[in-house]
């Protein structure tokens, strides 16, 4: 018997408020003659939303005042408060600390480049997946988030872009799904949230599929189901490392789906996709850079559709664990380089603004 999607696993809590970026463009249709307007307003509320990255009805000059209210408190309520901005790299990163309706923090974190703008987005408030090493896993799975949830990050950090507050009017380019939470166990709220960045405006807001990245831990029946989505997002496995034995440790969900599993549905994405995948792989020190290892994930990967992304640990307060040394983490790049395999160190961007997703959540959490 086949098993079962983890999806949509969280404790119950009390539903974010329903907004339009929850539907799809038919439903959104219907939502608006629900509340006694015409259907072709759902098309105008969408090109404001997603189009012209406006949810205040004062701008919606296309519809008449009363009517643009009506609509405005019925579809938009608010999703996102902000509690807190840092910023470092002289301005180009910013992570926001964001309030729900029932309290919950989430975070997003944006990065500006000279040749592109990326936002990392969370999924869920916290996570249930239970890796020793990440900050949001040690705070455990509060809940998912909404499809509106998850599509207001991306909205708030177009305005932000657009308005010059990260230096001249840019466009957002690239979203990865990398911050707080598994988003295979918030799977639809995910694929709905995707589908708003992916499709073209006014139904959402345009951003090639090539340009999202999908991050799991290796929930493999997710995998497989979004093959059949058929939307060619770049998909990324967090493995870590490439025995069994330290990954039922390092991510407990190992203990379900091996690394042998895992690997073998990303290649079935690749090969169906023609995309590439990445392999996350966190260098801890003295836990998982050792050259054997190296040598086991080289040839694991030797001839596929894969690239390697080696991130240097960014330590949470009080951890064990800690960032690999420069030498040991060059011997791994140069191993799996001997393989063929192509392989990059990730830009440490926001280490010294709690830039490891869950920090600043859990030091305003303790704040509080």
């Amino acid at each position: 018997m086949d098993k079962p999607l983890i999806i949509d696993v969280a404790p119950a809590k009390k539903k974010a408020p329903k907004h339009f970026a929850d539907l799809t463009p038919e439903e959104r249709i219907a939502a608006v003659k629900e509340i006694g307007e015409q259907g072709f307003r759902a098309k105008q509320l969408a090109n404001h939303y997603f189009a012209r990255h406006s949810d205040d009805p004062a701008e919606w000059t296309d519809i008449s005042p009363a009517i643009a209210e009506k609509l405005a408190s019925t579809l938009f309520p608010q999703l996102l408060t902000l509690v807190r901005t840092i910023e470092c790299d002289g301005g180009a990163t910013r992570k926001d600390l964001w309030k729900m309706h029932d309290g919950v923090l989430v975070e997003s974190v944006l990065m500006r480049y000279p040749d592109r703008a990326t936002l990392c987005i969370s999924s869920q408030a916290g996570c249930g997946m239970n890796c020793p090493f990440c900050a949001t896993g040690q705070a455990g799975l509060t809940r998912n988030l909404s499809a509106g949830e998850i599509t207001a990050q991306v909205f708030e950090a177009t305005k932000v872009l657009e308005s010059g507050e990260m230096g001249e009017s840019t466009r957002l380019s690239n979203i990865v799904f990398m911050g707080m939470g598994e988003p295979m166990a918030n799977y639809n709220a995910v694929m709905r949230s995707i589908r708003n960045i992916t499709s073209p405006a006014p139904d959402g807001f345009g951003i090639g599929a090539r340009s999202v990245t999908l991050s799991t831990v290796g929930v493999v029946t997710g995998i497989e189901k979004l093959i059949e989505e058929k939307i060619p997002v770049t998909l990324a496995v967090s493995l870590h490392t490439p025995d069994d034995e330290l990954r039922d440790t390092l991510v407990p969900i190992n203990t379900r789906w091996k690394v042998r599993q895992v690997l073998a549905a990303a290649d079935e994405y690749a090969r169906t996709t023609g995309r590439r995948y990445s392999i996350e792989y966190a260098l801890i020190r003295d836990v998982n850079d050792q050259a054997w290892r190296a040598d086991l994930l080289g040839r694991m990967l030797k001839n596929k559709n894969a690239h390697v992304n080696l991130i240097p640990l960014n330590p949470t307060p009080g951890s064990k664990w800690t960032a690999s040394r420069r030498e040991d983490e060059k011997a791994f790049v140069a191993k799996l380089e001997s393989y063929g395999v192509p392989v990059t160190v990730r830009d440490t961007r926001g280490r010294e603004i709690e830039g490891a997703c869950g920090q600043l959540a859990a030091s305003e959490s303790g704040k509080s």
